[in-house]
């Protein structure tokens, strides 16, 4: 992707919004407030994207009213073109990027007339042709979540894209796993550079465990891009909450990423420049063991190796040994 060096980090809202514009724009607040570059939402019509017979995940099961249909729940949860416009506008005015996922064909469409830059594909739409075809031939940086898939279908995902019109160096795949919350042996980060060695691109990851860890040993494996669900409060009636961070462990997601980003460094291997007074100090010289008068051969019974490392180096000690002493030297005197 067209980025820095700098790791994009997304504070996905998501739908923990609940269908309200207010608790949306203090979720901006919050991610603000937390160092993120950017927060983003999703965007769908609900008749466009699943049948009201369509069943709730496991997961929805468990942290929404069982006696509302995954139909109702997801057009409880719908924003409107004016929403969109409304959020957008205050992102620009907090000075965070706005992003958001499209579910649907108009929801891209709608996303595109409101000027996005980038477009996230989710996971679920990575087997959507006409969908992948429509984001595609907008040339725009994409970044693309692979829960649920395999190589194959990240690489004919990616060819679609590329067919389509975008540019290859415009795409960012993200290693993903759609279960929520993710179970730590189920994240297999690993892949993530599979997919990078496999199609040469930008890779990134999209988390939905508990914590931040995984997030934060993801930028050290090469992560370009971040995405992580939060929420105000995880006591809150809705799909996702209880599975989200709150914004203090943002924060601290944000704050880590951006120290590993400094660990990092470059490739080259060599003192830094806080390391450098320390040589003299921790490394040794070549010092008389005993006193020696001029004239005395250099043994190993009259020399020996002790801080400070201002002096001969011990790496010359064999170059020593043998040579005349050209002065008098006392115990611990720098040869």
């Amino acid at each position: 992707m067209a980025m820095t060096d700098r790791v994009l980090i997304i504070a996905e809202a998501g739908v923990n919004h609940n269908g309200s514009i207010q608790l949306a724009k203090k979720l901006i607040d919050k991610a603000v407030f937390s160092g993120a570059d950017a927060v983003k939402f999703q965007t769908f019509k609900a008749k466009n994207v699943l049948s009201k017979n369509a069943p709730k995940a496991d997961y929805q099961k468990q942290t929404t009213n069982l006696r509302e249909s995954q139909f109702d729940m997801i057009k409880r949860l719908e924003l409107d073109e004016r929403a969109h416009q409304e959020l957008i506008a205050y992102c620009k005015k907090a000075n965070i990027m706005f992003l958001s996922t499209p579910f649907d064909l108009d929801s891209v469409d709608l996303l595109n007339e409101l000027g996005l830059q980038i477009f996230k594909i989710p996971s679920g739409e990575i087997t959507n042709l006409p969908y992948l075809r429509r984001i595609g031939s907008l040339c725009k940086e994409v970044i693309l979540s692979t829960g649920m898939s395999d190589l194959e279908e990240i690489g004919e995902a990616i060819k679609i894209l590329t067919n389509a019109g975008t540019l290859k160096e415009n795409i960012t795949v993200l290693h993903a796993n759609t279960m929520y919350p993710t179970p730590m042996e189920d994240v297999n980060l690993r892949a993530m550079q599979t997919i990078q060695n496999k199609f040469d691109v930008a890779v990134g990851y999209s988390d939905h465990t508990l914590g931040i860890e995984v997030d934060i040993a993801a930028v050290a494996m090469g992560a370009t891009v971040i995405e992580k669900h939060f929420t105000i409060d995880k006591t809150m009636d809705g799909p996702d909450h209880k599975s989200s961070i709150d914004p203090e462990e943002l924060k601290a997601m944000v704050s880590s990423i951006r120290n590993i980003e400094k660990a990092l460094g470059s490739s080259v291997k060599k003192p830094s420049k806080s390391e450098k007074p320390n040589i003299s100090m921790a490394r040794k010289s070549i010092v008389a063991k005993k006193s020696i008068k001029k004239g005395e051969l250099f043994t190993e019974k009259n020399i020996t190796i002790k801080r400070p490392g201002i002096g001969i180096s011990p790496m010359k000690w064999d170059t020593i040994l043998g040579k005349v002493a050209e002065r008098d030297y006392q115990i611990d005197d720098l040869l």
